[in-house]
């Protein structure tokens, strides 16, 4: 493995520039692509956009976080993928600035982010739990761990099985979702002359940057931060954090640019939801005692916000108050005040 922090400082922005750049733009076709999946299938963009966009901008966090468990530093493996998932919600509250004219909860016409945002308080609710009441091994990982690693199996299985159903139904639900359909069709317009299989591949293609671009730009930002002092510092810790990122950043922005809102809501959500999935391996990656033993009030915190984001961001959806500031609705200005204070905290707590 390349030891990146013997580089120098100018080659390592070099490779970071380098890196970002192949993730937007692999995060742009890679949305594309998904949309194209979504409409060929019939398959949904909650599903598509939970599963492959949520599913692939996730990876970088995986070997993020799985590499450091093996390194024998589970605590930092926990503290970056809980302090990463209020971080992605907030990309939402960044592309409601982009969309402008409209509140981007004002917009979502697919009742079943609630759903997913429920699963999500739910397992965030679980870690929490299980930092405050520690945790005991069981074959290799702890028990915390195994009812978490169930119930997201559970929770994915209920969401790919959703698509259609329709507990409610707000008055203007059929204009958003005729809407939207339309944007999806108009977009997937442009790929029409490549089958499926072709498009699949092109995804598959995409998404293998986006996982090798990415890890490299964790690698790069880790050792940028390490050459300017900033080290293991907060400051350090928030710009590995923005850099794996930068595949939700592209990929949400690309599908709110579009029309594609339920896409990139389940985006956020289906990446929280593998993130926290994650923690299970990183608990048997790492060996030894329950990671969780090792997290303390910063971990702890850090769910507390991604719980308190999610909420406001699915109370803003049910609540369909198409009132703006600053180019954004009310909730997002909401969750990015939340998340910003969150950070003054988190940084007394590290």
């Amino acid at each position: 493995m390349i030891d990146l922090a013997g580089l120098g400082l100018a080659a390592n922005l070099a490779v970071f520039a380098a890196a970002a750049a192949m993730v937007w733009m692999a995060g742009v076709r890679i949305t594309r692509y998904a949309n194209v999946i979504s409409v060929r299938t019939g398959m949904g963009q909650a599903l598509v956009g939970m599963l492959l966009l949520g599913g692939v901008t996730s990876l970088p966090e995986v070997a993020v976080a799985v590499s450091a468990a093996a390194h024998g530093d589970g605590a930092l493996a926990v503290n970056s993928v809980l302090g990463g998932i209020a971080m992605q919600v907030a990309i939402l509250a960044v592309a409601d600035i982009v969309i402008g004219k409209k509140a981007l909860t004002a917009v979502v016409p697919n009742p079943i982010v609630f759903l997913q945002g429920a699963f999500k308080v739910f397992l965030l609710s679980v870690v929490a739990s299980a930092i405050v009441v520690g945790d005991v091994a069981f074959l290799g990982v702890g028990l915390w761990m195994w009812l978490l690693f169930f119930l997201c199996v559970f929770a994915m299985w209920v969401l790919a099985s959703a698509k259609g159903r329709r507990p409610w139904r707000v008055v203007d639900d059929e204009d958003l979702e005729g809407d939207e359909r339309r944007h999806s069709e108009r977009e997937a317009e442009r790929d029409a002359s490549h089958s499926l299989r072709s498009t699949m591949a092109k995804a598959t293609m995409a998404a293998a940057v986006i996982v090798a671009a990415g890890y490299a730009l964790s690698r790069t930002g880790d050792a940028i931060a390490e050459q300017t002092g900033l080290g293991e510092s907060f400051v350090g810790a928030v710009l590995v954090a923005i850099a794996t990122s930068l595949p939700e950043v592209s990929t949400v922005l690309t599908a709110a640019r579009a029309g594609l809102y339920t896409m990139a809501v389940s985006d956020i959500f289906g990446t929280n939801l593998f993130d926290i999935t994650l923690l299970f391996v990183v608990d048997a990656v790492a060996g030894g005692e329950p990671v969780l033993n090792s997290a303390g009030r910063f971990s702890t915190f850090a769910a507390i916000i991604g719980i308190t984001v999610t909420m406001m961001f699915v109370a803003g959806v049910a609540e369909r108050r198409d009132r703006t500031i600053l180019r954004m609705g009310i909730d997002s200005a909401g969750v990015l005040v939340t998340y910003l204070g969150g950070l003054v905290i988190l940084y007394f707590l590290r």
